[in-house]
């Protein structure tokens, strides 16, 4: 019999890295955990239990329960009890959007693109969005199926992914990284993180070099290492990207 995981391709892939050592994890707030669980019981094709959702969204099998109370008390036509499973009963549909050709296809193209940055999150994530938005488009819709996109491209693959280092640009979490230069030259370095920077051939953590005191770019495919210092750069995310824009004339 095939996994859950298997089975329902939009389930969130386990991050790896730095964020598995440390057990860093980003709290999702109530309300779109609610919002996946619903997506989640709209595609699956069979009873969902609350271990497997809980396994989806890194909570509690405990926190399963009360959201999935939570829904059911708002009427949502969700059947099932702890222990046999979840599902959706048919007929539950999200409000339609309304798109213009160009719109719909600009979504598409876009999302598609995302494929090219070799960041695995960001591309489950567009997954997600685009079956979101084909879920609640009227039947009427423009069609799409004559757009195809190349998901090429030749950026090596990081030891950290870059979904771990997006959250702790969110944080504004300072880190200690171990960084192999084109020299192969290794080095320790305490950075503060403000953005990625997404190139053709490589993914760039743009950051604050408390050694060099000045902006430096480090491809990930480069560090071998990153551990948060338990520091926090709080308020100063936005001055530093500033900063660095006004550096860059950008």
């Amino acid at each position: 019999m095939s996994s859950f995981y298997e089975r329902n391709s939009t389930i969130a892939l386990l991050t790896t890295g730095c964020q598995q050592s440390l057990c860093y994890k980003l709290g999702m707030p109530r309300s779109i955990r609610l919002f996946e669980i619903i997506q989640l019981l709209r595609h699956a094709d069979n009873p969902v239990t609350a271990q497997e959702i809980a396994d989806a969204l890194e909570v509690t099998k405990r926190t399963i329960y009360r959201d999935m109370a939570a829904l059911q008390a708002l009427r949502l036509p969700i059947d099932g009890e702890a222990g046999v499973g979840y599902v959706m009963r048919p007929g539950f549909d999200l409000p339609p959007l309304m798109f213009t050709h160009e719109e719909v296809e600009a979504i598409v193209v876009g999302l598609a693109l995302i494929g090219r940055t070799g960041d695995l999150e960001l591309e489950r994530s567009a997954i997600s969005v685009t079956k979101k938005i084909t879920d609640v488009l009227p039947g009427d819709s423009p069609r799409t199926a004559t757009l195809h996109i190349s998901q090429w491209n030749n950026i090596p693959k990081p030891r950290v992914e870059a979904s771990i280092f997006r959250r702790f640009i969110r944080d504004e979490a300072e880190l200690t990284i171990i960084y192999v230069d084109l020299k192969d030259i290794r080095s320790q370095r305490n950075i503060r993180p403000i953005a990625l920077f997404y190139h053709i051939e490589a993914v760039l953590l743009v950051a604050w070099c408390e050694f060099r005191q000045a902006f430096r770019h480090f491809r990930i495919d480069r560090i071998e290492h990153c551990v948060p210092t338990g520091q926090f750069f709080s308020g100063l995310g936005e001055k530093l990207v500033k900063q660095w824009e006004i550096e860059k004339g950008l």
